[in-house]
């Protein structure tokens, strides 16, 4: 990983539960979950650029003689272009992750009149940011109340995969911002490390009770500083689930555009795709880059979307939905109580 990690989800596959598979001549390693006969990858297989090809083709005979499927979720350019126009695998636009170089981050603040607004907001809300060691967050209670109440907000249970919660029991090579108000923290922030880009990406941000509006953004500032001082070349907030803004989207088949746009339309109660995508967007991206899955099929079919979805709930997707539903009915009869007090 630290050697030939080139996809932004390629530290990723150290997080919990994720298989992982290496290449015969051991110079290689792939990260993975499987669900309903498919093994969703995490990103791409982690080897030199050219090796990428044996060893993606290695990986599915593997699979396939354990008679499984293959879907690379979450796939950058690298395994776009080795399969664009490979009729044995299909590929479907999931989104667009926003991309600097945080060497350019200073001239961007300086030049986005509402970004500043939003940092000096919390910080004369007495908000600072400050990087803290592995050791320190590993070992903060403060960090894991702060983590728990901001699970407890959510609209579906917690999810796993490529967006484990649980990042504080073992940060090793991440780095850690905290932020802290009157010298309480508040919120945190996780990096992981992209090395054959040089970059970061930003796999977590966790917002307590006590976050002010601007918390995140003054956090994502220091780290962007704080990279750029280590030379990183490269850095991602990583994917924006249903994004347009890179295109592509006409390629999907039709039933999946559809349903993707259903979700768009009505799926606020869980997940607000949409603000995600708006928040990114406010913090000046130079550019954005279109995320993929691939699946080792001529055809992409629900089976896959249904695999991916049971990879990231940890169990049967239906029931996480229906424990969703469940959650958001309880919070919204806490508050139609309150209003009657």
């Amino acid at each position: 990983m630290l050697t030939h990690g080139w996809n932004a989800t390629a530290y990723q596959i150290v997080n919990p539960g994720i298989a992982h598979w290496f290449a015969a001549a051991g110079d290689a390693v792939v990260g993975y979950t499987e669900w309903s006969g498919v093994r969703v990858v995490a990103g791409a297989p982690v080897c030199a650029v050219e090796r990428l090809a044996a060893v993606a083709g290695e990986f599915e005979q593997s699979a396939h003689r354990a008679g499984t499927a293959v879907c690379y979720f979450g796939a950058e350019g690298r395994l776009e272009t080795l399969y664009r126009s490979d009729a044995g695998h299909a590929r479907v636009l999931l989104g667009a992750q926003p991309v600097w170089d945080p060497a350019h981050w200073a001239a961007i603040v300086a030049a986005s009149a509402s970004l500043r607004a939003q940092l000096n907001r919390a910080r004369n809300k007495d908000v600072a940011v400050a990087e803290w060691t592995a050791a320190r967050a590993e070992a903060s209670p403060e960090l894991r109340a702060i983590l728990a109440e901001w699970l407890g907000s959510r609209g579906l249970p917690p999810l796993h995969f490529l967006v484990e919660p649980d990042t504080l029991s073992s940060l090793r090579d991440r780095r850690i911002f905290v932020a802290s108000r009157r010298e309480v923290p508040v919120a945190f922030l996780v990096a992981s490390p992209i090395p054959r880009r040089r970059g970061w990406l930003v796999e977590q941000f966790v917002r307590g009770r006590g976050a002010v509006n601007g918390t995140t953004q003054l956090m994502v500032d220091a780290a962007m500083r704080g990279v750029a001082e280590g030379g990183a070349a490269y850095a991602t907030l990583g994917l924006a689930p249903l994004s347009r803004r890179a295109g592509f989207e006409e390629h999907n088949p039709l039933w999946l555009r559809g349903l993707l746009g259903w979700v768009r339309a009505h799926g606020r109660r869980f997940y607000n795709f949409d603000g995600l995508d708006a928040f990114k967007a406010r913090l000046s991206p130079e550019r954005w880059e279109p995320v993929f899955a691939i699946a080792g099929a001529a055809s992409f079919s629900p089976r896959f979307l249904y695999a991916i979805a049971g990879a990231f709930s940890g169990g049967p997707p239906l029931v996480t939905v229906a424990r969703g539903l469940a959650r958001a009915a309880s919070t919204e009869l806490r508050w139609l109580a309150r209003g009657r007090d």
